[in-house]
């Protein structure tokens, strides 16, 4: 008799495809609600059924939940809303079922203390005539049930950083079809995903989400995120966002935000950038202070000045220097405009305090 956690836990996915080739009725919609959670990184979802297929978010019903359960309200007065603001379609159930990503609200019809997609529309709105642009790089790892990386051996550690980046192989890349399947199901929904590769540490990924303007990075970075969850949840394996998930000589996962304006963009938009490179030094420490859900903690262990990481507590910028806070790539600097990378934020970063502090801080001067 196995005692090993994935063994109790499994499923035979097949036996499911079989009550998905039901035929459903046409008048009889799911749709799945998926919201942030009071942790501020954990996403949760439920699902109930419509009578018609919503053409927008706007067409889905305010539902509620138990917020006590998702440390977002007390028992006794436990009901948080939720309001769908996007929606996607439906990649695990297919047909014409959707998922709609929701802000939450509580009862006072206020935004929930997680809820920071509010007042990032608000930023958006008053930052608007310089169109602000975002490409997010989402780094993960894959892990056992046990919380044991995924392809590691059990009784030591695989062979040093060097031969996984971008690799191919079976000694080299652990868990491509999980990223292959994620891929795909977010191009199924809409999400604009642009790319993906293995990363440093094996077992380690990215994926990338954008460019996108505003506030729609954000929906579609959390909505990729819970299409990961889920489809790792499928193949009995845990994808975690943790920004130094192994202890070590191992790289940690950043979400690097690539961002730009229109002046960045327009021809000698290289001074625009630099210009922003400047005031965002000056409000370093409030950045990083954001840049995870525990205020920093969570980076200082990522951003030690090792592993093309600059310091959490030192502000460095440069041309194609990964070990910076900020770099400009170097095509970038050869053509006189584009975009810059903030490095700095970690893997489990809220994309929308991202997006809006950094359009406080390099357009609104605030």
């Amino acid at each position: 008799m196995t005692t090993d956690i994935s063994a109790n836990a499994y499923t035979d996915k097949n036996t499911l495809f079989g009550y998905l080739d039901l035929e459903q009725p046409t008048e009889a919609v799911q749709v799945t609600y998926v919201w942030i959670d009071g942790t501020y990184e954990n996403l949760r979802s439920k699902t109930r059924t419509l009578s018609s297929v919503p053409q927008a978010p706007e067409d889905c019903p305010i539902w509620n939940y138990d917020g006590s359960s998702t440390g977002q309200a007390t028992g006794s007065n436990s009901d948080v809303y939720l309001h769908p603001v996007a929606m996607f379609r439906d990649p695990f159930l297919q047909g014409h079922n959707q998922i709609v990503l929701c802000e939450t609200f509580d009862y006072l019809n206020q935004p929930t203390e997680s809820n920071y997609r509010r007042k990032c529309v608000e930023v958006m709105e008053k930052g608007k005539d310089q169109e602000p642009l975002f490409g997010f790089e989402q780094e993960y790892t894959l892990l056992d049930q046990d919380h044991h990386p995924f392809g590691w051996p059990k009784n030591g550690y695989p062979g040093p950083q060097g031969f996984y980046y971008c690799g191919v192989g079976a000694d080299r890349t652990y868990g491509r079809a999980i990223l292959e399947s994620h891929y795909r199901a977010c191009l199924y929904s809409g999400i604009r995903v642009s790319g993906t590769n293995a990363e440093a540490m094996p077992g380690q990924w990215e994926f990338q989400v954008g460019p996108l303007y505003g506030v729609e990075l954000g929906d579609q970075l959390w909505m990729a995120r819970y299409f990961l969850h889920r489809v790792a949840e499928d193949y009995g394996v845990i994808a975690t966002l943790d920004p130094k998930p192994i202890i070590g000589d191992w790289s940690g996962s950043g979400g690097h935000m690539n961002f730009s304006t229109k002046a960045m963009r327009e021809d000698g938009g290289l001074e625009a950038i630099y210009t922003a490179v400047e005031k965002l030094k000056e409000k370093h420490l409030q950045h990083i202070s954001i840049y995870d859900p525990k205020q920093g903690s969570d980076n200082r262990r990522r951003l030690t000045g090792e592993k093309e990481t600059a310091h959490i507590d030192t502000f460095t910028s440069g041309v194609a220097d990964r070990y910076a806070s900020i770099r400009i790539p170097r095509p970038v600097a050869q053509e006189g405009k584009g975009y810059l990378e903030d490095r700095r934020p970690a893997s489990n970063c809220d994309p929308y305090r991202v997006t809006q502090i950094l359009v406080e801080t390099t357009v609104l001067n605030e």
